[in-house]
């Protein structure tokens, strides 16, 4: 048994070096590749280099497939990075924001559990998952307006949306700007509310409040993360629920799980000891834990070969988030004398913002529609800021005219992002030539 154990590490050895030479081959020239002015410029892409195809090659000579060893070492790794007790793998952000949503109807939460026509705060400007969960569920989003040059929630008016039905504040951190995050902590200890936050655009930014700082995710109740390759680091696809609260910790494990009861992982079976000698619900005496249902929940776990890329991302993640930081200063300062004919982005007060995208708004006299066919043209990606309103799409057709929604205090700042707001990318692959001819095109679609 010992000789064939060697004899297969040896043999993965030899495929791990073989992929790494594959990767500096083929990989790495086409990474490292010159820029010249008028090639393509993405908004975002992967950073990787053969120890994430390594990893990836490794996970699945085990063909575990599901979540397995990878998947446990990225949590426990990433939930200590962040500051956090729990994290949670998941498939996507967009289930890491369902999980984080559906934890707060659980009956076990008593008075704050979120039932059905309970209404929750949020806005408009941003990313549908954010708000999907809460109209599939039943409950009411309260759309509140945002600001410029931050393009996060005003928190101005968050006592006006208050109502007696409010039990939760669900909103995004936009493109890795921190929304105030002092004024809405205490917003919600004030009045006894949930706070998720949206954390999939801003993994790794920072935030002070009474001068202790931490990551966006960690303030409220639960933080989310997405790992879709164009975010801030990447498994392909994936996303993270997080938390320190052990009973909401317990309460994503089942949903994310099928809905049940028990907590054995993946191949692993009576690890609490009374898989067969209890009785639950009106089930039998005895009944298998492993199929006992406490919720009715998804399977939303993650794959280990996924994890596997992740835990390689995360060792480079703080690199990541000091280019992040570079580019967008960079391009910031690139673009200082244009401020009579663009909004240009300002971080949040007693912010460290770890980037997603460059924020620009055009002002009276500018067609933003122009602007963006005209930097499209020279090869330069851009991007609308996700849904600009959602409640004008053709989804919201199916909630127009009921009681499904809320808006508190109009949207006239989310209808003029709508109408004259676009972003660029400051992605962590992103070189000083290519943020120079961004600006450069950006210059000349403005008429500079």
């Amino acid at each position: 048994m010992l000789k064939q154990w060697e004899n297969e590490q040896a043999a993965r050895a030899e495929i791990l070096s073989l992929v790494a030479d594959y990767y500096e081959a083929f990989k790495k020239p086409a990474q490292e590749a010159p820029f010249t002015p008028g090639d393509r410029v993405p908004y975002a892409s992967r950073v990787f280099d053969e120890k994430e195809m390594c990893a990836l090659v490794d996970s699945a000579l085990d063909f575990w497939l599901t979540a397995g060893r990878f998947s446990a070492q990225f949590e426990k790794e990433f939930a200590t990075w962040i500051g956090v007790k729990y994290a949670s793998l998941v498939n996507s952000g967009s289930s890491a924001n369902l999980l984080a949503f559906m934890a707060l109807t659980a009956p076990e939460l008593g008075e704050r559990q979120i039932r059905r026509g309970d209404e929750v705060i949020t806005v408009s400007c941003g990313f549908p998952t954010t708000i999907a969960p809460i109209l599939q569920y039943g409950a009411v989003p309260v759309f509140v307006d945002v600001t410029i040059p931050q393009y996060n929630i005003d928190v101005t008016k968050l006592e006006e949306a208050l109502s007696e039905k409010t039990k939760a504040v669900i909103i995004a951190h936009t493109l890795g700007n921190p929304f105030d995050l002092a004024a809405v902590c205490a917003f919600c200890k004030k009045h006894n509310l949930w706070l998720v936050e949206d954390n999939c655009d801003a993994l790794g930014s920072q935030y002070t409040i009474d001068g202790v700082t931490k990551y966006t995710g960690t303030f409220g109740d639960i933080g989310t993360s997405s790992f879709y390759p164009p975010h801030h680091m990447t498994m392909g696809e994936g996303g993270c629920v997080y938390t320190d609260n052990p009973l909401l910790h317990r309460l994503v494990l089942s949903y994310r799980d099928w809905g049940r009861d028990c907590i054995c992982p993946p191949g692993h079976d009576n690890l609490c000891g009374h898989r067969f000698d209890a009785k639950r619900g009106r089930l039998p005496f005895g009944y298998d834990h492993k199929y006992v249902y406490s919720h009715f929940g998804y399977n939303l776990k993650v794959t280990d070969m996924q994890a596997a890329i992740g835990v390689e991302q995360l060792k480079k993640f703080p690199s990541f988030i000091e280019r992040r930081r570079h580019n967008w200063d960079r391009l910031r300062a690139a673009l200082e004398d244009l401020q009579d004919v663009l909004i240009l982005p300002e971080p949040a007060e007693n912010s460290r913002p770890s980037w997603f995208g460059f924020l620009i708004t055009v002002r009276e006299g500018q067609d933003r529609n122009a602007v963006t066919s005209y930097i499209e043209e020279h090869n330069v990606q851009t991007r609308l800021l996700f849904a600009g309103n959602i409640l004008l799409h053709p989804a919201a057709d199916q909630i127009l005219g009921t009681d499904a929604y809320r808006v508190s205090g109009g949207l006239a700042v989310t209808e003029e992002i709508m109408n004259r707001t676009f972003w660029v990318g400051v992605y962590p692959g992103m070189t000083d030539e290519k943020l120079d001819y961004m600006a450069q095109v950006i210059h000349e679609a403005v008429g500079r």
